[in-house]
């Protein structure tokens, strides 16, 4: 049995801790009002300039001295002498008359334009308002799905080990199961925060709000499918199914080890086929409803397999490390350097399949360059242009060129260090699908990401490692367990 040393639940005590008060500084310190915005705005220009502030006088005197000098009259007379010629009868046009009629019609357009440029600058501060207050709420919405998904990532491959009879992963079962036990407590919070976005906590999902849809002919087309009883209905299916699975496949697991028989492994075959069926309906829903409609007026029809290449990647990733962890505390003695081998081939197999679409997706796009389709990218690369690079980067070139040798495949540190670059390159992927559409420009790796991220790995491994200590880490009656102890090639 598996005992949750205190180092380790001080480890993650201590990350819970310091990311609740983090969370909590970046709501609180997020700005209430237009003048709130107007002052970060305001102190955000004076930086972007204050290195070229020497520069300054000199290049408004240049300014000054390359403006041409316009007469008075000369200005004034022209837009009148265009007047003029349309009449028919002839009229005396003299500079008095410009004179006084002109200052008039100036004044009345200045009047106009003061007036319209205030109305632009205060929608402008709302709109800059809004994604700043959405920002805290996102990147607790980006660490929540993240951490969640790894679990169902977990869940996905448990199942397909399942239903494909393997024979070298048996040993690797309790693990897997140990990690999707986050799955419950990753569901209610994720559904808590669902159902506070529609409540209007927050403006994350525009289509939420009343006065957008009537104003949106485009999400007034897509309102049958996106309203919030239903969507909020969608969610709780999901995940009660999601949690249904994971519930009833582990408590077959562990009746099988007292079994006399293989009758509950042959119920979790069963399962775990309709389960696969079910999760590959739903998990595309899924990713239309929580990632994609951030942005209802963009869609692409590869994205929930792209979501799912992201995420089961990283649940792979996920079992390789927990793995390497409990074989270096000196549990896992049947597992040996070939179990390590298969995760870490899948951890470079699925990479490569998550590239194949990422690529798929922008070139596909961005060739056809329609605007309402091209639009997401082109927000993504002037924007976002080192974190949307940085992902490929993270996520494909990074572990193709350590994990294409068969030898690092088997080195502890190796492995360490490929997973460690995946999982944060995958929390990145997940930032870029979801910060442009909800604060824009606004973006910053701020207190509230990086808390937020230390809150739910804190409790990450709290629940996960607590699960490993319910249960032996060896499957005993599993028909494939012999198979799985002496794997070796």
């Amino acid at each position: 049995m598996y005992t949750f040393s205190s180092k380790l639940k001080t480890f993650s005590f201590i990350l819970m801790i310091i990311g609740i008060l983090g969370i909590g500084y970046g709501f609180l310190n997020a700005p209430k009002t237009n003048e709130d915005v107007e002052k970060i705005l305001a102190a955000n220009e004076h930086e972007g300039h204050h290195a070229a502030g020497a520069h300054q006088p000199e290049a408004a005197a240049e300014h000054k001295a390359e403006t041409p000098v316009v007469e008075k009259d000369t200005v004034k007379a022209e837009p009148v002498a265009t007047a003029l010629d349309s009449l028919a009868k002839p009229i005396d046009t003299t500079k008095t008359e410009v004179a006084v009629t002109a200052p008039v019609k100036h004044k009345e357009e200045k009047e106009v334009s003061e007036a319209d440029a205030h109305a632009a600058h205060e929608k402008h501060l709302a709109h800059v308002l809004q994604q700043l207050q959405n920002k805290p709420w996102s990147a607790l919405y980006v660490a929540c799905i993240f951490f969640m998904l790894i679990t169902m990532g977990v869940l996905a491959f448990y199942a397909i080990q399942q239903v494909a009879q393997a024979g070298w992963s048996p040993v690797l079962f309790r693990v897997m199961q140990g990690i999707t036990a986050y799955l419950p407590v990753g569901s209610v919070i994720f559904f808590l925060l669902l159902i506070l976005c529609g409540m209007h906590m927050n403006h994350m999902f525009p289509w939420l709000d009343p006065n957008v849809v009537a104003e949106d002919k485009i999400i007034q087309n897509k309102a049958g499918y996106l309203n919030f009883p239903f969507w909020i209905i969608r969610a709780a299916i999901f995940l009660l199914g999601w949690n249904l699975y994971r519930y009833f496949s582990r408590k077959n697991c562990l009746a099988q080890d007292e079994s006399n028989d293989n009758s509950f492994y042959k119920k979790n075959f069963n399962i775990s086929a309709m389960f696969l069926v079910f999760f590959i309906v739903t998990e595309s829903i899924m990713s239309w409803d929580w990632i994609m409609s951030l942005d209802p007026h963009w869609f692409s029809t590869l994205f929930g397999w792209y979501v799912f290449a992201s995420f089961f990647v990283s649940g792979i990733t996920t079992i390789c490390m927990v793995t390497i962890y409990l074989k270096g505390k000196g549990y896992l003695e049947h597992v040996n350097t070939s179990h390590i081998h298969d995760l870490a081939k899948f951890m470079f197999g699925i990479s490569v399949f998550w590239t194949y679409l990422w690529f798929s997706q922008f070139m596909l796009i961005w060739y056809a360059n329609i605007p309402e389709e091209v639009t997401y990218f082109v927000t993504r690369i002037e924007h976002y242009n080192l974190p949307f690079f940085g992902a490929v980067v993270m996520n494909f070139v990074f572990p193709i060129l350590i994990l294409i040798n068969t030898d690092f495949k088997r080195i502890t540190w190796v492995l360490v260090m490929a997973g460690t670059v995946i999982l944060l390159g995958h929390y990145v992927d997940f930032f870029n699908m979801i910060m442009p559409a909800t604060v824009g420009d606004q973006w910053f790796i701020g207190v509230s990401e990086i808390s937020s991220v230390l809150f739910f790995l804190g409790l990450f491994i709290f629940v996960v490692f607590t699960a490993l200590t319910k249960a032996p880490l060896l499957p005993k009656r599993n028909p494939y367990i012999e198979e799985s102890k002496h794997f070796h090639y």
